[in-house]
């Protein structure tokens, strides 16, 4: 199976796509990154979850935020052009969406949402099955959705880890 066929990737291009749910896209394509290249900052997942973390930032109005982290992704992206991740991208596209929104942050422009551009039909079709099968959500639960998530597990990893360093000093 090629890569961008994977259930996670589909995802995230639904969410990214559909429902602009970029927090979502961040969730599902964090986890593929850690199942195939867990600690490479520079692979191309990375740029992938860096841009939907830019998007979000920036429907947020947190400019600066959404500026350095979409500038990431770029830099990632120019970095692997020639990687499977973008076999069925329009890479150019992607890259000049990208910088044309930088651009947009940089100016004081509001949001507008870009999709990621699929050149590959069978893909293209998987990822609108899967939006047709998303969920109806407001944009005002889009805009705060990080505050709405569940992280008990991620408070208590830290807490544990936190006590744990004491106990060795």
């Amino acid at each position: 199976m090629h890569p961008l066929f994977h259930p996670l990737y589909v995802d995230y291009c639904a969410y990214f796509n559909g429902n602009q749910d970029y927090f979502e896209c961040h969730e599902v394509l964090e986890e593929y990154w850690k199942m195939i290249a867990p600690g490479d900052k520079m692979h191309p997942l990375v740029g992938y979850v860096q841009l939907a973390v830019g998007m979000y930032h920036w429907r947020r109005n947190n400019r600066s935020g959404a500026l350095r982290i979409l500038k990431k992704a770029i830099n990632n992206f120019c970095e692997n052009p020639e990687s499977p991740f973008f076999d069925f991208i329009e890479f150019d596209d992607l890259c000049t969406n990208c910088e044309q929104s930088a651009k947009a942050i940089e100016s004081g422009e509001p949001f507008r949402a870009f999709s990621i551009p699929l050149q590959n039909k069978e893909l293209a079709e998987l990822v609108t099955i899967k939006i047709a099968q998303l969920p109806s959500i407001s944009k005002d639960f889009l805009l705060h959705k990080h505050m709405r998530r569940d992280r008990s597990d991620i408070l208590q990893a830290r807490e544990a880890k936190i006590k744990k360093s004491g106990e060795r000093s």
